[in-house]
């Protein structure tokens, strides 16, 4: 439902019904409130995710540590997975996109406004849900894979009888995972039509920002990946709560059935928590070398490709499963292959930056952070399409170490980049500099401490997902090692999140365009207005900001149409004043119905099922209410031709 405002071209929008203080936030569809929300609730995640991190490095910082115990160790363990993947890198990934994508397109606002609210909700109910397992006796502690038949037995060794705290624990992990792919998907769809039908006039997909590009290929992943993930979960869901025979051995049931679907949908979930990173140091990159990026339609074709390809290379997660020298001949030579999109990235990045003039500032450094880490965790990664090297490595802290220099050291640094660079445009103040750059280096310096030598261990034997182990195996030293860079991390961090509060309160004002930048996002004012763009840009030019800076005065003169106005109405030079700009209300509706879902959960998790049925009826309501909800109409002076 959207309603029309009656308002000149130029200035703010007046919303019909908008509330004003903390209450907007909670009822608001505006794309960028939802982004900087959709950041906020995945940074403190990402904090929470990094407390649980540094308990496990203080428990394994010595041989026979006594820090934790092996249930809370396991617990912490899978809960430190779920978090960073599905809480922290995804979401904070979705705040990039949700702020960023309508205004790099030159739109108003994503094409559902309302669908957009609902995303983000239904996330953090989601994530609130999966951390009230501690109080129902505990959260997950099968890891984030979930292997079976451990998510039947439990973890112990031993082997736990089913039933009891165990199968709870699995429920809150498949419904939790459930609850959080619902926003996902209800995201992907939302911002795929966006970018399909909303770009401004003149905007071709070859004249797209990188960024554009790339994240329209990850909401293609997910909107193929999630149901994957989502059939075994309901799968779990059976086997765990109601005795189904899905993967429980001991019923007739195949345990290799979830690592198939588990991994169908992991290896693509790897490049959907890469690819955003990829497409903003493809934007910072050339700002700050001062020239066009180097190859563009490689990159953009290569990042189309990783998306293909990332669907046929699963099966080398399970190399030591059985699956006979066929299958495992035919995933290894997909692996190699998928890294030659990949490092036609790496040498096109370092194309950008050869012969410019750069600039050092945070996102640069961050930027070329991201280059340097992912490139190590891409050759660690290419020695895990060698089977027998695989079979090796597979299960010890080696593995350890590469997927964090590819997802921290390749999706954080990337995303970090990213806030470095777009802080001016959210809040029309730039983060510290000074700050800035003492981040950066202590987290280089901390993240190489930390996960480099986990590949020693690894290589030495140290299997991966134990809570303690024996003196005299070589592994003390390196262990220290690990734990003091994880806190050395932790406190490149904190000064972030202090550089963060300082410069939302107090922060050097920044201009529209404070990067000499050049993609039509900067065109907007600093932070932009409700409405995005007063008059929609017209674009001529791939970098079309710079081209208007520098470029304006040869060929055809970049025309301005004004905001709600067709690309035909600028190619007749009609003249429009007073436009009327539509704009969505606000709505309580989907933050209700997102209310609803944990309660429905929470009630097949007890066994409370009139507690199921309260959370369905505020479902049921709530979309009822959402679809009946009055269109509002146009103030009466607004009455004009155009309304």
């Amino acid at each position: 439902m959207t309603a029309v405002a009656d308002t000149p071209s130029k200035g703010l929008l007046s919303r019909p019904g908008a509330s004003s203080g903390w209450t907007s936030w909670l009822t608001t569809v505006d794309h960028k409130k939802i982004g900087i929300m959709y950041f906020a609730a995945a940074l403190i995640f990402f904090l929470v995710g990094g407390l649980e991190a540094l308990l496990m490095r203080a428990q394994l910082s010595t041989a026979n540590a006594s820090v934790l115990s092996a249930d809370a160790y396991n617990q912490l363990f899978t809960m430190h997975g779920l978090t960073m993947i599905f809480f922290a890198i995804m979401p904070m990934s979705a705040a990039f996109f949700n702020y960023l994508l309508p205004l790099m397109i030159g739109a108003r606002d994503v094409a559902f406004p309302r669908l957009n609210a609902l995303s983000l909700w239904v996330f953090i109910a989601a994530g609130i849900f999966l951390y009230s397992s501690w109080l129902f006796g505990g959260a997950p502690d099968t890891t984030w894979v979930n292997y079976a038949p451990v998510q039947e037995v439990g973890p112990d060794p031993a082997g736990l009888t089913l039933g009891g705290d165990h199968d709870q624990r699995m429920l809150f992990y498949s419904l939790g995972l459930q609850i959080a792919g619902i926003a996902s998907l209800a995201s992907a769809i939302n911002l795929i039509v966006t970018v399909l039908n909303m770009r401004a006039p003149g905007l071709t997909f070859m004249r797209m920002p990188v960024f554009v590009w790339m994240s329209l290929v990850v909401q293609f992943l997910i909107l193929f990946a999630m149901p994957v993930i989502g059939v075994a979960l309901w799968q779990l869901m059976f086997d765990v709560g109601f005795d189904g025979n899905f993967f429980r051995v001991d019923a007739g049931g195949q345990p290799i059935l979830w690592q198939h679907l588990f991994w169908l949908f992991g290896h693509p979930e790897v490049y959907i928590l890469i690819l955003p990173a990829f497409g903003i140091v493809s934007e910072i990159l050339p700002t700050f070398a001062r020239k066009p990026l180097f190859g563009y339609a490689a990159i953009v074709f290569s990042g189309i490709a990783i998306g293909f390809m990332g669907w046929g290379v699963w099966a080398h997660h399970m190399f030591t499963s059985g699956l006979g020298p066929v299958a495992n001949a035919a995933f290894g030579l997909s692996t190699m292959f998928i890294a030659v999109p990949t490092g036609i990235k790496i040498f096109n990045w370092v194309g950008t930056m050869w012969g410019g003039r750069m600039r050092f500032s945070p996102p640069m450094l961050f930027a070329i952070g991201l280059v340097a880490m992912f490139t190590i965790g891409g050759l660690s990664g290419v020695t895990h399409a060698v089977v027998p090297s695989d079979a090796q490595q597979h299960d010890t802290y080696y593995v350890v170490a590469h997927f964090h220099y590819v997802l921290f050291g390749g999706a954080i640094f990337g995303l970090f980049a990213g806030v470095y660079y777009w802080f001016p445009k959210a809040f029309g103040k730039f983060l510290n500099d000074r700050l800035g750059k003492t981040h950066f280096w202590l987290q280089l310096i901390g993240f190489n401490l930390a996960f480099g030598p986990q590949h020693v261990l690894g290589l030495n034997g140290m299997p991966r997902r134990y809570y303690t182990y024996p003196s005299g195996m070589g592994w003390d030293m390196w262990n220290m090692v690990s734990t003091i860079g994880a806190f050395i991390i932790a406190l490149s961090v904190l000064i972030f999140v202090v550089n963060l509060v300082k410069s939302v309160r107090s922060g050097e004002q920044a201009d529209a365009d404070p990067w000499d930048a050049r993609t039509i996002e900067w065109l907007s004012a600093s932070p932009p207005p409700p409405h995005n763009y007063d008059e929609v840009p017209v674009v001529t030019s791939r970098d079309e900001a710079w081209h208007r800076k520098y470029a304006g005065g040869g060929g055809e003169v970049p025309r301005p149409v004004p905001a709600g106005a067709s690309a035909d109405h600028a190619e007749h030079g009609e003249e429009h004043h007073g436009e009327h700009i539509h704009m969505p209300d606000p709505s309580y509706w989907p933050l209700i119905l997102a209310a609803g879902l944990p309660l429905a959960a929470w009630g097949v998790v007890t066994g409370l099922w009139a507690l199921s049925g309260i959370g369905l009826g505020i479902v049921l309501l709530s979309a009822f209410g959402w679809a009946m909800e009055p269109e509002s109409e146009p103030e009466p002076h607004a009455e004009s031709e155009h309304a």
